[in-house]
């Protein structure tokens, strides 16, 4: 386990204010009682922070990938349902999403490999991630990728009620693979994969999803 790079500054930062208010508090506020519990509540809030932003480190079990749609993120599927894409592909495909709870990891994986066709981010509200709106009207950033066959897959970052930064790493025209990162939400967050209608999906509703493990779907 180990801590991911977009949480390193916050728990330096975090980790400083809390010893100071601790400190302050301990020297000045005669009362052993609320020095206790404000000691515990800032114990519990920074490793709530750590929980958050842990980095465990996956390989995908196997080496043959081909085909495979994999997850990528932690978390609980939410919608398996036919829909209209209307920011890259503009028309219908199969849409699978899973929700992350504050308490899931929360880097996302390339859910497939092949070549990043295009990133693009678009600002919206922040509505709470499971509800059916937030695909289309949340802050959302968008990724595409061709995989060696030729099939084109979307992944939607989208940000939740809590959230309020999408991290993307991919760049186009870059090669990627399953195992690395493809980016991260903080707090609270969803993701969608929209794949081709005669994908066979390998989930279900309310399954719980592991990313870079849990194989969710298999293009034709």
């Amino acid at each position: 386990m180990r801590i991911h790079r977009e949480g390193t500054s916050i728990l330096v930062v975090s980790f400083i204010v809390l010893l100071f208010v601790n400190t302050l508090s301990y020297y000045f506020v005669p009362c052993d009682i609320f020095n206790m519990l404000l000691l515990g509540g800032s114990l519990f809030i920074y490793l709530m922070m750590v929980n958050f932003f842990r980095s465990p480190k996956r390989t995908f079990p196997s080496e043959d990938v081909e085909k495979l749609v994999i997850a990528p993120a932690d978390g609980k599927v939410v919608v398996i349902e036919e829909v209209f894409e209307p920011d890259y592909f503009k028309d219908k495909r199969r849409m699978i999403s899973i929700f992350m709870s504050p308490l899931n990891v929360h880097a996302n994986w390339y859910p497939v490999e092949g070549i990043v066709k295009k990133v693009g981010h678009q600002k919206g509200k922040f509505h709470k991630a499971w509800l059916p709106k937030a695909s289309t009207e949340n802050e959302r950033s968008l990724v595409v990728i061709e995989t060696p066959e030729g099939t084109e897959v979307l992944v939607r970052q989208i940000a939740g009620a809590m959230a309020r930064r999408i991290v993307t790493y991919a760049e186009p025209g870059e090669e990627c693979f399953i195992d690395q990162h493809m980016g991260f939400i903080k707090f609270g967050s969803r993701v969608d994969v929209y794949l081709p209608l005669d994908a066979e999906v390998l989930v279900e509703l309310e399954q719980k999803t592991v990313g870079d493990e849990t194989v969710i779907a298999k293009l034709k």
